[in-house]
């Protein structure tokens, strides 16, 4: 790592003067068209969340039409596509990076998907997240194969499934969950959205819970004094708000905040309903602050139910039934952060200066958490262009100065695969 460190600046100047990567540039440039039509292809097709299989199989088409190798498609729908080290055998199990996009979307399904395309302007559900991440990886393979760059390292393009909301990452999650795979990444680099001048290098946790608080219901009057869900569940979360969460003006103070999403509950205004659900959302930069936080989600809980219950047999009317709990899990992103001197980060500013560009580094919560959170380098990049609306119906998309964001990871990419080929 210090060979590398010590060089990073010359090897990606030396990577930047060779004459397939000026072919890979000029491909870039002479293709903006194309790039486009293949994002106003994509987010014409439907990817609501567990629901990617038509965009899964659109991924293995133009991989294969691409000319990348082994393309396939595993268990959950993460689409594959190798492009092979040079000189290296094709059985090698050496070191590998992996440039990966994710194909979902937030919109449910039925949702009205009419792509519009004006000049350089694409306006559509998911145009920019993750249309410009999609486009711009395959414009990364296309380029590197007409250029007909030399590799020392394997190069694995991914199209995942199950980066936004309830998918819970459960793509790239699945990923790494395969040893044989898993365990040769030594550097993962995520494209998502538009931009060239920032990198998410810090994953920000998160920890997600649904509620459920059950018991016999009734009528308001004549069966009154029959614990209340509802009621239960409200003094929950009341309690829950109020537990203490670390200063936010502190500089050094991890940033942590906490949220109920979703109440729901009863049927009629005269009746005592049979059950409660809310779901909570608690985000930090801190894995220790998850872990209080959900603690204290667990301990409000049970002291709500345990007081209703309590109430209940006091006034005899517990015969009826008394409430009960659960607490599930529904969605877990690692908090973590990449080191300040990691190869990829060192690689990275190379390529700025090169570029003439300036990386500001962010917090965020993307397919990269869970890389970090194994102590592989990655982080979350855009590829290029510009974009706005996201995760709204009048999400739009830019192709303006998207060149400069793809030579940005193009280069970045290739002195990653070098530096890989060394480990």
């Amino acid at each position: 790592m210090a060979l590398f460190h010590n060089s990073a600046f010359s090897r990606v100047t030396a990577l930047a003067e060779l004459r397939p990567v000026h072919a890979a540039f000029a491909w870039l440039h002479g293709n903006p068209k194309t790039i486009m039509d293949w994002q106003a292809e994509l987010v014409s097709i439907p990817a609501p969340p567990f629901g990617e299989q038509a965009r899964s199989l659109w991924m293995a088409a133009r991989f294969t039409e691409a000319g990348l190798s082994s393309v396939q498609t595993d268990a959950v729908g993460n689409v594959f596509g190798w492009l092979p080290a040079t000189k290296l055998p094709p059985e090698s199990t050496g070191p590998v990076v992996v440039l990966s996009a994710h194909l979902d979307t937030v919109f449910p399904a039925g949702t009205p998907l009419h792509p519009v395309v004006d000049g350089d302007r694409l306006q559509a559900p998911g145009a920019c997240d993750n249309g410009a991440g999609v486009a711009g990886m395959l414009a990364i393979a296309h380029a590197l194969i007409q250029a007909k760059a030399e590799l020392a390292a394997p190069l694995i393009f991914i199209g995942n499934v199950g980066e936004e909301g309830e998918g819970d990452l459960r793509g790239v999650r699945h990923l790494y969950q395969q040893t044989a795979l898993a365990s040769r990444i030594a550097a993962h680099i995520v494209l998502d959205g538009a931009g060239a001048e920032s990198a998410v290098t810090q994953a920000l946790g998160s920890r997600r819970y649904r509620v459920t608080i059950t018991g016999p219901g009734g009528h308001s009057f004549t069966d009154a004094g029959t614990p209340n869900p509802i009621a239960a569940l409200a003094s929950a979360l009341a309690v829950l708000a109020e537990t203490p969460l670390p200063p936010n003006s502190q500089e050094d103070a991890p940033r942590t905040t906490f949220n109920v999403g979703t109440i729901s509950g009863g049927t009629s205004v005269n009746s005592i309903p049979e059950s409660a659900q809310a779901t909570v959302d608690f985000r930090s930069t801190s894995p220790e602050q998850l872990v209080r936080l959900e603690v204290a989600l667990h301990r409000a809980v049970e002291d709500a139910v345990d007081h209703c219950n309590a109430q209940a047999k006091a006034q005899s009317r517990h015969e009826r039934g008394l409430l009960a709990f659960a607490i599930d899990l529904i969605g877990d992103r690692p908090a973590a952060q990449l080191a300040g001197d990691s190869p990829l980060l060192e690689a990275l500013c190379a390529v700025d200066r090169h570029l003439g560009l300036k990386t500001e580094q962010r917090l965020g919560s993307t397919d990269a958490n869970i890389p970090l959170s194994l102590g592989i380098p990655a982080l979350s990049m855009g590829a290029g262009g510009e974009g706005g609306g996201a995760h709204t119906l009048a999400e739009w998309y830019s192709a303006k100065d998207r060149e400069a964001g793809l030579k940005r990871v193009l280069l970045l990419t290739l002195a990653m695969v070098e530096w890989a080929a060394e480990q």
